[in-house]
Parts: C-alpha cells; structure tokens; sequence
C-alpha cells in the first residue's frame, strides 16, 4: 500500500517518522552499545554533512560502500539517502577479481570503507 502512494514511501521516511515518534527508544543494540532512533539521526546528519562537504557528493552520484556490519553501516546507508546518493552494497569478505568485478558493476565514482578494508 505504501509503495502505491505517490511519491512512494522509502525506508527513510519510515525512519525519519520513528525519530520523530519515539526519538529515545532503541533501534540498534551492537556488542554493550545502544543506539537509539535520536542517536541514529543525529549520526547520519553528521556523516551527510561531512560527505556532502568534504567528499562533493550530491544527488545521483553512486557510491560504493565496503564496510563491515556495525552500526556506522546504518548511519552511512541514512547519511546517503538523505543526500539522494545510490549506494552499491559490497560485501567486505570479497577480495581480488570478484571485488574488482563489483566495483566495476557499481560505477561508483567513490568507495567508502572502514581502514581495516
């Protein structure tokens, strides 16, 4: 039904309604961390700013993201919505020709990865 409507509904605006909502209650429990919806928001404002400053990036430029599962993965994915940017999802355990392969497949024009990548 949500997909219907015109514009559509996307996962950042069920997520920006939630921080409006019940901006304290948890969204992401990672190892004794406990992020919630507000936290969650105010880190992915900091990383579109930062992006959108530092990096250039504007609205319809793709980029590749080759981190590892931990909640900066979330706030980047938000980070990147907000700023109108697709992001090509790699899984950080490919190395080599697959990696090349997929970098290549994204047509990113820039790869955001954590140093241990």
């Amino acid at each position: 039904r949500r997909l219907n409507r015109r514009p559509p509904v996307t996962l950042l605006d069920v997520f920006q309604q939630h921080v409006r909502r019940q901006p304290r209650r948890p969204l992401l429990r990672f190892q004794d961390e406990v992020y919630t919806y507000q936290d969650v928001e105010r880190r992915s404002n900091r990383a579109a700013r930062h992006f959108s400053r530092h990096l250039g990036l504007r609205p319809g430029r793709t980029v590749a993201v080759f981190l590892p599962n931990e909640p900066t993965y979330v706030w980047t994915w938000l980070a990147l919505a907000k700023l109108g940017c697709p992001m090509a999802c790699l899984n950080c355990n490919v190395r080599g020709r697959a990696l090349q392969h997929a970098l290549a497949a994204a047509r990113a024009t820039i790869v955001l990865a954590s140093p241990g990548e």
